[in-house]
């Protein structure tokens, strides 16, 4: 039996996470993490999730909750994942990621992280955008400079950070496979008199509004036709289960930085 910690146990992604864990007869749900401050604190897991008593109380204190955890799985906000993820070396435990917005500086606190312990992050958990990581890549591949690339992604209109961690992913690995220095010729919107698109830009465009779970086209464009590849999320379970099938994955490996394309064998498909 793997026992799980929950970090954003209170959020839409950590509810869903704590539900379908609770279903797999492998794992035990042995805490629950949340903010200092957040009103669920003291609260029942289970009972936020809509399961019904777990027995497992929502607490701020991660570093009690991680003694007795074998992994765990963070949905929260980048300062509580840094923090997260300094807790979990300290203690020798694994941690799959899937908080986006991270800076730099915090994602190079995660990478070293690996060196020591399990460590998986990924900026979308759902096997069909893992897909989609692995068919832009082929596709770059094969048109090289000759066509223009948009992505556009949208989400519910609570989300945070812009653009999505999964739309930056993408242009980041369009960007190597096309040798482009993406802080070079990624474009973030366009407004105004901007003149003629560069051949070399890659934009990213982002929408917010309603309750979209999450959507992401990538467009190769070239005059006479175009290329889309178009991901949707229906619900988030499709992220949920694959967080909870990374956690299964990542407590028997050796201690290294991971990602949902290892996790998922798509390494081999590249």
């Amino acid at each position: 039996m793997i026992k799980v910690l929950v970090s954003g146990a209170a959020g839409r992604m950590g509810k869903r996470i704590i539900a379908l864990a609770h279903e797999n007869d492998s794992i035990e749900i042995s805490g629950a993490l949340e903010a200092p401050g957040n009103p669920t604190i003291g609260k029942d897991a289970g009972e936020l999730a809509g399961i019904g008593s777990l027995g497992v109380r929502v607490t701020d204190d991660c570093e009690s909750a991680i003694k007795t955890c074998d992994v765990i799985i963070d949905f929260s906000s980048p300062a509580a994942t840094v923090r997260n993820v300094e807790e979990a070396s300290r203690a020798g435990k694994a941690i799959v990621i899937g908080t986006t917005g991270l800076s730099e500086d915090q994602k190079t606190i995660v990478a070293e992280a690996g060196s020591k312990i399990r460590c998986l992050m990924a900026p979308n958990m759902s096997l069909g955008v893992n897909l989609l990581f692995n068919l832009v890549e082929q596709v770059a591949s094969v048109i090289g400079d000759d066509y223009d690339i948009e992505i556009m992604e949208s989400h519910h209109n609570l989300k945070k950070d812009a653009p999505s961690g999964t739309a930056v992913k993408l242009a980041e690995i369009i960007a190597a496979k096309l040798k482009r220095n993406l802080s070079e010729v990624g474009v973030y919107g366009r407004q105004g008199i901007v003149g003629a698109r560069k051949p070399k830009e890659i934009g990213i465009m982002a929408v917010r509004a309603g309750d979209i779970v999450g959507e992401h086209t990538v467009m190769f464009a070239t005059n006479g036709e175009r290329i889309e590849l178009t991901h949707k999320a229906h619900s988030r379970d499709a992220l949920a289960k694959g967080a909870v099938q990374a956690a299964l994955w990542l407590v028997i490996q050796p201690a290294g930085l991971y990602d949902m394309r290892d996790v998922l064998g798509l390494r081999a498909a590249k």
